[in-house]
């Protein structure tokens, strides 16, 4: 079974992080949902989500994931955190999968591991690097790191993540079962 962190801070994208959550856990991936200061966290829209322990306290030796939920006060937390940066720096150097969506790819540039082509919330990219920035795709895949635009494609990043760790008839399953045809 896959193991992926997702790691809330204040200010996260509620949509993204819960949708994300709620689809890899459907697949039997373990989820680990951990807080960046705190257990309990705020999101953007003042929805506090309770943690299961603190990213300090993970490691990504035992980790197959990291994705990170966009919301630009969460994302800038995670731009700066050192426990998160380390963790997706030890991800890329250990071959391991990186994801982001919405303004989180922001914090995979300042960690120096946003691939080559990406996407991400319209603008955002103003802010990380017109090269390689992809406006007219919910999700990039390159190589290891997987990035989608916003709230409205959580849901298919979601399924996108499941069907690379998992397979494509788990996400296939799942897709069905969720009547997301549309992704």
């Amino acid at each position: 079974m896959s193991k992926v962190l997702i790691p809330l801070a204040e200010g996260f994208e509620e949509l993204e992080a819960v949708s994300l959550i709620d689809v890899l856990r459907r697949a039997k991936i373990e989820v680990v949902v951990a807080g960046v200061g705190a257990k309990s966290v705020a999101g953007a829209h003042h929805i506090k989500i309770e943690t299961e322990c603190l990213v300090s306290q993970v490691s990504s030796d035992d980790l197959d994931m990291i994705v990170l939920p966009g919301g630009w006060g969460g994302t800038n937390i995670l731009a700066n955190n050192l426990d998160v940066q380390s963790l997706l720096k030890e991800m890329q150097d250990s071959g391991k999968m990186i994801g982001a969506i919405c303004a989180a790819p922001f914090a995979l540039e300042q960690a120096g591991v946003l691939s080559q082509k990406f996407t991400c919330y319209p603008s955002v990219e103003e802010n990380i690097r017109l090269d390689g920035y992809i406006h007219d795709e919910n999700i990039v895949i390159d190589d290891k790191v997987m990035t989608s635009r916003g709230p409205g494609t959580a849901l298919c990043f979601g399924l996108a993540i499941v069907e690379k760790l998992e397979g494509s008839e788990v996400a296939k399953g799942i897709r069905s079962d969720m009547l997301a045809d549309h992704c």
